[in-house]
């Protein structure tokens, strides 16, 4: 399924710069604003998609009244995921700067940092409660 949206977003890239050659460079910022409203979108679907995987997982254990294991929170997985975070950044810098310069940059990296945000609160749900809050 990866590989039908990565598809899909590089003919909506390779439609995008198709069109910006016909319609030319006034065009240009309405254009760079549709695409970038596609990555949006699709970065929000998966975050979307991985916090209500994570609320059902859950909110399953709940359910079966068992408690969160360490093995879930390893070492591997997190530094795992901030490689994989750094290295989608690179080229999403790359297209978020040469598209919207550094309007783009920062859209991109806000989007990142996000990502990054909701997966540390998805391993510590705690995470950003005040130190004297209790459950």
């Amino acid at each position: 399924m990866t590989d039908a949206h990565d598809t899909d977003l590089k003919n909506d890239l390779a439609a995008t710069l198709h069109a910006r050659g016909e319609l030319g460079p006034e065009y240009e910022s309405e254009l760079v604003d549709s695409f970038l409203e596609k990555i949006d979108s699709r970065i929000d679907g998966a975050v979307e998609r991985r916090l209500r995987r994570g609320l059902a997982e859950q909110q399953m254990q709940a359910a079966r009244g068992a408690r969160r294991s360490r093995g879930t929170d390893s070492w591997g997985e997190r530094f795992g995921f901030g490689i994989v975070s750094l290295v989608v950044a690179i080229p999403l810098s790359a297209i978020g700067g040469a598209f919207a310069g550094m309007t783009g940059l920062i859209a991109t990296w806000v989007g990142i940092v996000g990502v990054n945000v909701a997966q540390a609160v998805r391993l510590h749900p705690g995470l950003f409660r005040g130190p004297g809050h209790q459950d």
